[in-house]
């Protein structure tokens, strides 16, 4: 049969018989279904994949994520050691403060000490110089019959603690609470430095002098070989010699 008659064949029964129409499009409806399901399931499977790769991506995310979370975690500690090394810092600079502060008060009271110690002894040096002048006088002129006026004097910013003068002697000499060996060195340099820069204050006799409240023996000594006249207030130590220049 030819292509053309079996088609007009299909027109007509599908006009005349109608258990045949509804037999066919039965036929074409499940097809129709078919198609649309296999359309359907082709869809399902490219959802599926995007699924797949969202959740391959999701889990990417997630070991991202925790990577990001031990690295705040690493920070926090590294933050945390930083916080905790600050803090001893601080600790360590209070406790040097504290200890700069505790040697400041030991500074000042150091210096306040010392305050009290030069004022004691600034006192007690200007009594003691005041006081040879006014023993020493009173010696030579009880004694010797001499009425010189006794000073202080400067040369040159170098002081003398006793010095007089009077028509053919003069006296020379210092004033101190411990005599040791190095004053009776000190007392002759100055002698020697007043014959050099102030000749004009000596006079052909002299009388080397040294007031003290102590003298150590071996000082005592060497001044009596220089004819150094040692005394204190309650009387000699050494003999008064009068030197001719």
């Amino acid at each position: 049969m030819k292509m053309e008659d079996l088609k007009a064949k299909l027109l007509d029964l599908l006009e005349s018989d109608i258990e045949f129409r509804y037999a066919v499009a039965g036929k074409l409806g499940i097809l129709e279904l078919l198609k649309r399901l296999d359309a359907i399931e082709s869809l399902q499977a490219k959802i599926l994949d995007e699924i797949k790769s969202l959740r391959e991506n999701q889990e990417k995310l997630w070991r991202n994520q925790e990577k990001l979370w031990q690295n705040q975690n690493k920070l926090w500690e590294e933050v945390k050691n930083l916080r905790e090394g600050q803090e001893r810092l601080w600790e360590n600079q209070e406790r040097l403060w504290r200890g700069q502060e505790k040697l400041w008060e030991e500074v000042k009271e150091l210096r306040k000490t010392q305050n009290i110690t030069a004022t004691t002894l600034h006192r007690l040096t200007i009594t003691i110089e005041e006081e040879s002048l006014d023993v020493i006088k009173h010696r030579l002129k009880s004694e010797l019959g001499l009425d010189i006026a006794l000073n202080r004097i400067f040369i040159d910013d170098r002081e003398i603690d006793i010095y007089g003068a009077t028509h053919d002697i003069c006296i020379i000499g210092e004033a101190t609470v411990r005599l040791g060996l190095g004053l009776i060195d000190e007392l002759e340099e100055k002698i020697d430095f007043i014959k050099r820069r102030r000749p004009e204050l000596l006079r052909p006799k002299l009388i080397k002098v040294i007031y003290t409240d102590y003298a150590i023996p071996s000082a005592l000594e060497e001044a009596k070989r220089r004819k150094i006249w040692v005394l204190k207030w309650s009387g000699d130590l050494t003999p008064m010699t009068i030197i001719e220049q």
